[in-house]
């Protein structure tokens, strides 16, 4: 089959790309699994956050606002922000990483403030009294609605006529004279350009293309659902975070979301959580509360692939015309969705890159040398 782009990977980062391309040609996006976003898109702790990573990281999620805040006329049904709001606790010995917090989060939205320790009851009022010698609250942060954000982008990417094909494991490329060749257990396929947006998977992706790997490393991350404290409404809390990373907690569903913040190197793969993970963040959580888990109601992990810089991959591969990464985008993936995927597009079309308030060259595949 003849088409004018071929996406490798049907999660948030390949639907995105898939929505914005889709209206400049016939776009044929190759997801290996039954269910596109089985992996990192459809396990995502769904908050947005101005205040989370690095300069450029931030830059694109300020980029990305007003496509949430304000998707086309029928995107979505429903509003892909809610509000949330973050509370940071900073314990002894972490000023430093404190202060840094503040600083970054100046440039958000809403700029994220210092509060007395003697409010953060009345932000949650299951953290422990004295646990923590600084805390700051930052508003801005919103809960995303993953499924609808995705579901919209593969909605529009079939309007425009593209495809999506499941159970599509790109096995082999091939250099032909007018582009790539890609062959799947769904068939052939043939286009000026392959984009890769295969997540833990982009490597290995790049690899069988013939293209040198950037050195993307899959993390597990693991979260777990537990009961709030009987008889309390959790559903209005902020996501509480230690400023140091090593938990969190949110709201979800009537009961609170939990991880230990872990980051380990595993195999790309169907993620799985660690036992003794999940017993840390447990331990990690009721030391810095009140609370008492009495039970994990669900468990899950899964995977945030990250550059060596831990910045997204947007750009053309410099040793192989037509192969364009759309990766390593880290846990950062789904609230920068709609700028990385903008940005993909431009740079396949032609089009003027929106620089999103950062230097494209930060994401050029070409700074690893």
């Amino acid at each position: 089959m003849d088409v004018d782009f071929i996406i490798v990977g049907a999660g948030i980062a390949g639907a995105s790309a898939g929505y914005h391309l889709a209206p400049h040609g016939r776009v044929a996006v190759l997801e290996m699994e039954q269910v596109p976003g089985h992996h990192s898109t459809g396990r995502s702790a769904a908050l947005y956050s101005e205040y989370y990573g690095g300069p450029v990281v931030r830059a694109l999620t300020r980029a990305s606002r007003d496509f949430l805040t304000t998707p086309p006329p029928g995107f979505t049904a429903h509003p892909l922000l809610t509000p949330r709001g973050v509370l940071t606790l900073g314990p002894a010995g972490a000023e430093k990483e404190f202060d840094d917090a503040l600083a970054a989060g100046a440039d958000a939205s809403e700029p994220a403030y210092e509060i007395d320790p003697a409010e953060v009851p009345r932000h949650c009022p299951i953290v422990r009294p004295g646990a923590y010698r600084r805390a700051m609250h930052k508003p801005a942060a919103q809960d995303i609605d993953v499924d609808a954000l995705h579901q919209g982008y593969l909605r529009g990417l079939r309007a425009h006529g593209g495809q999506v094909l499941r159970s599509a494991r790109a096995t082999t490329f091939t250099r032909t004279g007018g582009g790539w060749q890609v062959d799947t257990g769904e068939g052939r396929f043939r286009a000026p350009v392959v984009v890769d947006a295969a997540g833990a998977w982009a490597d290995e992706v790049a690899a069988r293309a013939g293209v040198r790997p950037l050195g993307l490393t899959p993390l597990r991350r693991t979260a777990f659902l537990v009961d709030g404290p009987a008889g309390t409404n959790v559903s209005r809390w902020p996501m509480v975070a230690d400023v140091t990373g090593t938990f969190y907690f949110k709201p979800e569903s009537g009961h609170l979301l939990v991880s230990p913040a872990d980051a380990t190197p595993v195999p790309p793969g169907d993620a799985r959580p660690d036992d003794l993970d999940v017993a840390i963040g447990a331990e990690r959580v009721e030391a810095a509360t009140t609370l008492t888990i009495r039970r994990v109601r669900r468990a899950w992990a899964g995977l945030r692939t990250a550059a060596p810089d831990d910045v997204p991959v947007v750009g053309m591969a410099p040793d192989a015309p037509g192969f364009l990464w759309l990766a390593g985008l880290s846990g950062y993936g789904v609230q920068v969705a709609p700028a990385v995927g903008r940005l993909a597009a431009a740079l396949v079309t032609g089009g003027a890159p929106d620089p999103a308030g950062c230097d494209p060259a930060d994401l050029a595949p070409g700074r690893f040398g």
